[in-house]
C-alpha cells in the first residue's frame, strides 16, 4: 500500500516516487503488472488524472512500459540490482559541531549587523533593474563606494575601473593568475606563507618559488636571484607570522618591481583589525607606481559567509583582464552588492567597523590574559596584536597524538599552521573571533587542562 497525503508535494508525485522506490528495490521485478489506472484510482480514492500522471512519468523515465490493450508492466530491461551497486568510501569528513572551536578566521553570529543589513536589503532590492545583465567587473555603484573608502582607510590610489569585485579571496587569486598567465610562468611566494595562493597558481601550472622570511619580511635578495618577475605577500601583517614589512623595505619592493617590469601581489587581508597600532598604509599606494595589484576581503571584518573580496589593478592590466573575462560576470549576487554598496554609502561600514575594532580588542586581550593564567610558561605568543587568532608555540615537549585525541574526546578543535600555511613546526592558532567574551578565559582553561596532559614526561 502506497501513503498518500496531503503536503507541498503534489499526489501525482508522491506515488510516482514510491512506485519507483519498489521498482528500484526490487519489491517490483521486470515484467510486473501494475494495477489499472481505473483500479488504482478506486483503490486510493484519488482521480484518474492524479494516477495518469504519476505513470506517464514512470513512462518518460523508462521505469515502466505499456502493453496496448494489456496495461502498464514495470519495464523488462530495467536493472533490478540497484541495492547491489558498491557505494565508494567518501574521503570527506563530517563536518562536526564542536563545543570549543579555536578556528582562526570564524566570527561569532552575534557580530553580524543583521537588523540593519535587512533594512538596506529590502532597501536595495526595490532599486535592482532584475530585466538587465549586472555590470561584470561587478555593481559600479560599489566599485566606486570602494574605491573612495581605500583611498582614505589604506592610502590605496584608484578609481573604480580599476577595481574588480570578487567572489571570496581564492576568487581573486585565480582571476590573478589567469590575467597574467602570459606575463609569467612562474611566481614567488614569501615562505612561510599561505596555502591556498600556492594552491591556485599551482592549478594554473605556474612554477611556485619559495622565498624566505627575514625578521623584517622576505629576503630580497632571494627574489632577486629567483629571476621571478611575480611575487605574492602579505606586508602590514604577514601570514602566518604576523610580521610586518618597513618602509625601507617597501619602498626597496617597489623598485625592484620598477626596474624588472615586475608585480606584485599585496593581500591586505587583515588590514582593518589591527589593535596596538594604526594600520600600516599599502604597499600599492607608495609613488602611484603601478607595480602593486591590491587585494582585500570583508570576510574578517563583516561577514564570511556573504562572499565578497575585491582586487585592485593596475591601470595596464585592466584591459587584459576585460579581454580573457570577457565571457565572466562577477560571481556576487547583485542584491548582496548593491547591500554593500548602501552599507558603506550610508555610513554602517566605518561605524561597524569602529565597533569590530573595539569588540574584538577586548577579545583579544581576554584571549592573551587566559593563554598566560592557565597555560603559564608552557607556550610562547609568537603573533598577537590584529586580526581574530593569537599564535602560540610549545615551550615543552609535547604528544601531539596524544593531545589531539584527549581534544576530540573532549569536544575542543584547535588549528595547526598546517592547516592553511606552510609552516610547518606545530605553532598553534588560537581564535578568539568566534567566541562570546565570557566564553574565552571558559574555552582556554578546558584547552589548557587537556594540554598539560599531553605534555611529554622528560624524567
Amino acid at each position: 500500500m502506497y501513503k498518500l497525503e496531503k503536503s507541498d508535494s503534489p499526489l501525482y508525485m508522491q506515488l510516482y516516487t514510491q512506485i519507483k522506490e519498489d521498482i528500484i528495490n526490487n519489491v517490483l521485478n521486470a515484467n510486473s503488472k501494475l494495477p489499472s489506472i481505473r483500479k488504482m484510482s478506486s483503490d486510493y480514492k484519488i482521480s484518474k488524472t492524479t494516477v495518469e500522471s504519476a505513470y506517464s512519468q514512470l513512462y518518460a523515465e523508462g521505469y515502466i512500459e505499456s502493453h496496448p490493450k494489456s496495461g502498464y508492466f514495470v519495464s523488462k530491461d530495467i536493472v533490478q540490482n540497484f541495492k547491489s551497486i558498491p557505494k565508494k568510501n567518501s574521503n570527506k569528513q563530517i563536518q562536526k559541531d564542536y563545543k570549543y572551536d579555536f578556528y582562526q578566521a570564524r566570527l561569532s553570529e552575534d557580530v553580524f549587523p543583521k537588523k540593519i543589513w535587512s533594512k538596506l536589503y529590502n532597501k536595495a532590492v526595490c532599486s535592482i533593474n532584475f530585466g538587465l545583465y549586472p555590470n561584470k567587473q561587478g555593481d559600479l555603484a560599489l566599485r566606486k563606494q570602494l574605491a573612495s573608502y581605500l583611498s582614505k582607510s589604506r592610502a590605496v590610489i584608484c578609481d573604480e575601473e580599476q577595481i574588480v569585485i570578487c567572489s571570496g579571496f581564492a576568487d581573486s587569486m585565480f582571476i590573478i593568475s589567469n590575467i597574467l598567465k602570459n606575463f609569467s610562468s612562474s611566481i614567488a611566494i614569501e615562505y612561510p606563507g599561505y596555502k591556498v595562493v600556492q594552491e591556485v597558481f599551482s592549478l594554473q601550472n605556474y612554477k611556485i618559488t619559495n622565498i624566505p622570511l627575514l625578521k623584517n619580511g622576505i629576503d630580497l635578495e632571494k627574489l632577486k636571484k629567483s629571476k621571478d618577475k611575480l611575487i605574492y605577500v602579505t606586508p602590514s601583517h604577514q601570514y602566518p607570522t604576523g610580521k610586518t614589512i618597513p618602509i625601507s623595505k617597501r619602498i626597496e619592493l617597489i623598485n625592484w618591481a620598477c626596474e624588472n617590469d615586475a608585480y606584485i601581489i599585496e593581500d591586505d587581508y587583515d588590514s582593518e583589525l589591527s589593535y596596538n597600532n594604526r594600520p600600516i598604509p599599502s604597499l600599492q599606494g607608495i609613488n602611484n607606481n603601478q607595480r602593486v595589484i591590491y587585494s582585500g576581503t570583508f570576510s574578517k571584518a563583516l561577514s564570511p559567509a556573504i562572499r565578497v573580496s575585491y582586487i585592485v589593478l593596475p591601470k595596464k592590466l585592466v584591459n587584459i583582464y576585460k579581454d580573457i573575462f570577457l565571457f565572466s560576470f562577477s560571481g556576487v549576487p547583485l542584491d548582496i552588492q548593491k547591500t554593500l554598496e548602501l552599507f558603506i554609502k550610508e555610513g554602517y561600514w566605518d561605524k561597524h567597523i569602529r565597533k569590530m575594532r573595539t569588540l574584538n580588542k577586548k577579545k583579544h586581550d581576554l584571549m592573551k590574559k587566559a593563554i598566560k593564567e592557565y597555560l603559564k610558561d608552557s607556550v610562547q605568543i609568537i603573533r598577537e596584536g590584529s586580526g581574530l587568532t593569537i599564535l602560540i608555540k610549545a615551550c615543552v615537549k609535547i604528544d601531539w597524538d596524544k593531545l589531539y585525541m584527549l581534544l576530540e574526546k573532549n569536544s575542543i578543535k584547535i588549528y595547526s599552521t598546517t592547516y592553511d600555511s606552510s609552516l610547518n613546526d606545530n605553532t598553534i592558532y588560537l581564535g578568539f573571533g568566534c567566541f562570546n567574551e565570557n566564553e574565552i578565559s571558559i574555552a582556554v582553561k578546558s584547552f589548557s587542562k587537556q594540554w598539560f596532559k599531553a605534555i611529554k614526561n622528560t624524567n
